[in-house]
């Protein structure tokens, strides 16, 4: 048989090549890579039987867990699309990608899937559901049962366990949703080969990528590691990582708690002697580093530990770094858009600044790179999506050809090109603060102040001036017991930031509010300045 870039291919081949190599835990849940391929085949002849057919969408609703992987490989056994939703999400949202994505089939979490229930009536091409039992008791008046829904494992049990599925394609899709600042998520749809290598490391996630699918199979053969996945693999950044390791012939541990509790996940940690430690952003890195500052923990295994989906501040690295001081940080940048594209070098400047991969640059609005000093658009090139699915609209304003037929990503993030060849990331364009003419882009002021040991979050945004036309303002949440004013928040950006972008005004909360995939929510941040 002929083998491709789908997921479900490189599973087999692992699976055939090291099948009682470790590959998930989750939980009380263990998978050798031979299980989690029979459980994945399971699935995919259940879907099949259910009559899900090739290129149709299957939507994961679910928390961490070992059943999101193997829903998502079970779609992939038979040339489905999984769509990975937010179990953040309220009814409006959930209705929304579930309708723009055209999902027929919805696999999720009893608890969940409830509140799935109430826009059910408004998905006429959702045929059909799979329920996981989560144990979570129900509140009263919700629905407990799921109208002509199958539970998870009894769906397993009368499956084939065998591999005999139609051949696979590079061009099988991949489709995940974005949570965007502003407007409903957008589906980027992938080819799974771009995928493959523009995101899930390629088959050597620090070295050249493979040449063929089957070459994955010497990654059975390598000495075994770990990673501790703390993401929501719902996420690009978490389940990017998942697949990194399990395609590298790692175990992969997800942690799978519906909060994040630093001590539980050091525990984790010394228990699965993980080698990685996936993190997203200060957010769990802070709590990460103070527990390591009041407790005693095996760190022993630990080499690395990486960050996706929120900036990880230098001030949070020194933290860390003061009980592990011998660690690697992995600090990649990467959108939905652009996949993973370069791991942080340091410096002061903008949000952080990276080291990027060949075929990422910065592009003036002719499609021509800038000189370095510049400002341009961050653009990627080579594996990149298709575009957005369903909106060729949004597509069309994202997605470019230049003049020489190169066909690139530009997602809207600004950055400045460097002259040893690194980009420091601004910001969005689209949050841009113009102020006396000046450019500010919020996500760096943010960086920032949480670099403030007293600040434990911050949000900011730009307000109207009579004399500026916009200043900068912030929503500050200071640690627990801390107390933060105007005048010191503003004398430690001093040394760091010009100083038009000094914020000129703060509201201090006890939490800074984001939005349901976890980013800045500008429109809350305005109303609390505001009132």
């Amino acid at each position: 048989m002929v083998r491709s870039y789908n997921p479900a291919d490189l599973l087999e081949i692992l699976a055939a090549a090291g099948p009682e190599r470790p590959a998930l835990v989750a939980g009380a849940e263990r998978r050798s890579y031979a299980q989690l391929n029979e459980r994945a085949s399971r699935m995919g002849h259940h879907l099949a039987a259910a009559g899900v057919r090739p290129g149709e969408h299957v939507a994961i609703l679910a928390h961490n867990r070992a059943e999101w992987i193997e829903a998502m490989l079970g779609a992939y056994k038979i040339r489905a699309v999984p769509i990975p939703v937010n179990y953040r999400y309220v009814a409006a949202e959930l209705r929304h990608v579930l309708a723009d994505s055209d999902s027929v089939a919805l696999i999720g979490e009893r608890s969940l899937l409830a509140k799935a229930q109430e826009i059910r009536g408004e998905l006429p091409k959702l045929r059909h559901v799979v329920v996981i039992k989560d144990g979570v008791v129900i509140e009263d008046g919700a629905a407990d049962d799921i109208p002509g829904a199958v539970e998870y494992e009894e769906a397993l049990a009368g499956a084939d366990p065998g591999d005999d599925f139609p051949a696979r394609s590079n061009d099988d899709r991949y489709i995940m949703y974005t949570g965007g600042t502003t407007g409903y998520p957008k589906g980027v749809e992938w080819r799974c080969e771009d995928i493959f290598f523009g995101a899930l490391g390629g088959g050597n996630v620090l070295g050249d990528p493979i040449g063929s699918p089957e070459e994955i199979a010497a990654n059975a053969e390598q000495p075994p590691m770990a990673v501790l996945d703390c993401a929501p693999v719902m996420h690009g950044a978490g389940q990017w990582v998942a697949f990194m390791g399990l395609f590298s012939g790692a175990k992969v541990v997800l942690y799978t708690d519906r909060a994040f509790d630093a001590g539980k996940a050091l525990r984790l940690l010394a228990e699965e002697q993980a080698n990685v430690l996936m993190l997203v952003g200060d957010v769990m890195a802070r709590p990460v580093a103070k527990a390591l500052a009041g407790g005693e923990y095996d760190t022993s295994s630990l080499m690395a530990i990486a960050s996706g989906g929120a900036p990880l501040t230098e001030g949070a690295k020194r933290q860390l770094l003061d009980h592990l001081p011998n660690i690697m940080f992995l600090d990649n940048y990467g959108a939905s858009e652009t996949g993973a594209c370069g791991p942080s070098v340091g410096g002061k400047e903008g949000t952080a600044r990276f080291a990027m991969k060949p075929g990422i640059t910065v592009l003036d609005d002719g499609l021509s790179p800038v000189a370095p000093g510049e400002v341009g658009r961050l653009a990627r090139s080579g594996h990149i999506p298709l575009g957005y699915y369903n909106d060729p609209e949004k597509t069309a304003s994202t997605f470019f050809t230049g003049p020489d037929g190169t066909r690139w990503s530009i997602p809207g993030d600004f950055a400045s090109l460097e002259e040893d060849g690194t980009i420091v990331l601004l910001g969005r364009g689209s949050l841009v603060i113009n102020t006396g003419g000046e450019k500010v882009y919020p996500e760096e002021v943010e960086v920032a102040l949480k670099d403030h040991p007293d600040v434990y979050d911050a949000v900011v945004v730009g307000l109207p001036d009579e004399r500026f036309g916009e200043r900068v303002a912030a929503v500050v949440a200071p640690r627990p017991g801390a107390e933060v004013t105007l005048e010191e928040l503003t004398g430690h950006c001093r040394g760091r930031l010009a100083g038009y972008k000094l914020p000129r005004q703060i509201t201090v909360v006890d939490e800074v509010q984001r939005t349901a995939v976890g980013k800045s929510d500008y429109k809350w941040a305005r109303s609390v300045l505001a009132s």
